[in-house]
């Protein structure tokens, strides 16, 4: 791709990269059509041409509905060998993308050995790190100075950024008129809400977006267009503060592919779920069909320590909608930073979510592990179920707990296992358990 500066760029030049390539492998659709895809904009690879472990992944229209991990060094928890075990364990369950949302101190260091070894996309926060990166206080960083920060983390190799270029004054009139009972829960929309209201000036990311734009077509960084002004409780959603900027969302987007940079749009935090599936075909329509990104939606306020369910039952309903890439969410969300224990429950939810979500959207192949799960318990074959299971060490486990006398059943219904009773019918055998021994 040596004359072309992006993924996006060769597309349109009918160009099949080897990225493209290597995503129409791994999910067995035709590269042509994947390319016309990608040069449209449908579907987004995100790859850094600094990034040199990735395994490509394809996000977009057609495609698996693909995860997010996140991750990272806070002032109150700044263990580096535990967020790097996190990392290991989003590999190990099939995380597609890990997000590094570090927002202490210097966190080049942490990143860079992230992104050396990480196969999985890898995307940042930018203004997260702006604040530590600088040695600044929010009041006295410049435009010119969150512009450098882009810049740093895109020539270390990020794949994409969430920019929340979205939260103009447009957008934030639209908010302010239209009173919410959490405001601004988006921590990035918050700071640059912030700023805006202690400088006066408008979004430097607004303001300046053709240059955020130059700097992320040098190294091929997908622009994540951040929805800083997402509901925070299900009484919030769907209303002025969000649509405005989803509509300003919809126009940067045409603005980033006229420059060859790929796109993804970021969606709703809290929402009930009656209002998730229109606002993904709201979304849809206003972004042009742009991959589509959520956090959740949580369909609840009520469960802290739970959230991980919430977010997986208004995932699975997002994407089957039309979600292209679910963010996961943890037991510990609004609580604290998540353990190893949290990351693995929020990356199992969300594996599940986007697993039910298509086989309802009917992508390529979807339906196969779980025909081949149906099989292994036809037969009653453990060791094959284990095998397709998402978590077969859990599964294993808790078959292994309470072994039964015939191994041919489980603890729960023992000789009187449905599946075994047939069995033997079909099989021309009688069904005896009093004479059994």
């Amino acid at each position: 791709m040596s004359k072309f500066k992006t993924q996006m760029q060769a597309a349109k030049a009918g160009t099949i990269t080897p990225e493209i390539a290597l995503v129409a492998k791994k999910e067995n659709v035709d590269a042509e059509k994947l390319r016309q895809s990608v040069a449209c904009g449908e579907v987004c690879i995100p790859c850094n041409v600094n990034h040199k472990s990735l395994s490509a992944e394809g996000i977009g229209r057609g495609l698996r509905t693909k995860i997010n991990v996140n991750l990272g060094i806070s002032g109150d928890c700044n263990n580096y060998d535990m967020e790097m075990k996190k990392v290991d364990l989003a590999l190990k369950f099939g995380a597609e993308a890990i997000m590094d949302l570090s927002n202490y101190g210097k966190t080049n260091t942490f990143r860079r050995e992230l992104i050396e070894r990480s196969p999985a996309m890898i995307g940042t926060v930018p203004m997260y790190d702006a604040i530590g990166y600088l040695e600044k206080d929010l009041l006295e960083i410049t435009a010119e100075d969150f512009l450098k920060v882009v810049r740093a983390h895109a020539s270390e190799g990020v794949d994409f950024m969430t920019i929340h270029a979205g939260i103009n004054r447009r957008a934030v009139e639209a908010f302010m008129r239209d009173k919410r009972k959490m405001n601004i829960v988006s921590r990035g929309g918050s700071l640059l809400f912030a700023w805006m209201m202690m400088t006066g000036n408008e979004n430097p990311f607004f303001e300046h977006y053709d240059e955020v734009l130059d700097i992320l077509r040098e190294y091929d960084v997908t622009i994540s267009l951040g929805d800083a002004l997402r509901p925070g409780c299900i009484d919030d959603s769907t209303d002025a503060g969000q649509i405005s900027e989803l509509i300003e969302l919809g126009a940067l987007t045409e603005r980033a592919w006229a420059k060859d940079v790929q796109v993804m749009v970021e969606g709703p935090g809290h929402m009930a779920m009656n209002e998730i599936a229109a606002n993904m075909q709201l979304q849809k329509r206003l972004c042009h069909n742009a991959p589509f990104y959520v956090l959740g939606p949580l369909v609840t306020d009520i469960a802290p320590g739970y959230d991980h369910i919430t977010s997986a039952i208004g995932g699975a309903i997002a994407a089957a909608n039309g979600a292209d890439f679910l963010c996961y969410v943890t037991p510990a969300e609004h609580l604290r930073l998540p353990d190893l224990d949290d990351v693995k429950e929020g990356i199992i939810a969300s594996k599940i979510a986007a697993h039910a979500a298509d086989i309802a959207k009917g992508v390529p192949n979807a339906r196969d592990i779980d025909n081949a799960m149906a099989e292994a318990r036809h037969k009653v074959d453990w060791d094959e179920m284990f095998k397709y299971a998402i978590d077969p060490d859990k599964a294993k486990k808790y078959f292994e707990s309470t072994p039964p006398s015939d191994r041919h059943t489980c603890s729960m219904c023992g000789k009187m296992c449905a599946v075994r009773t047939t069995n033997l019918i079909l099989e021309g055998k009688k069904v005896e358990f009093c004479t059994e021994k």
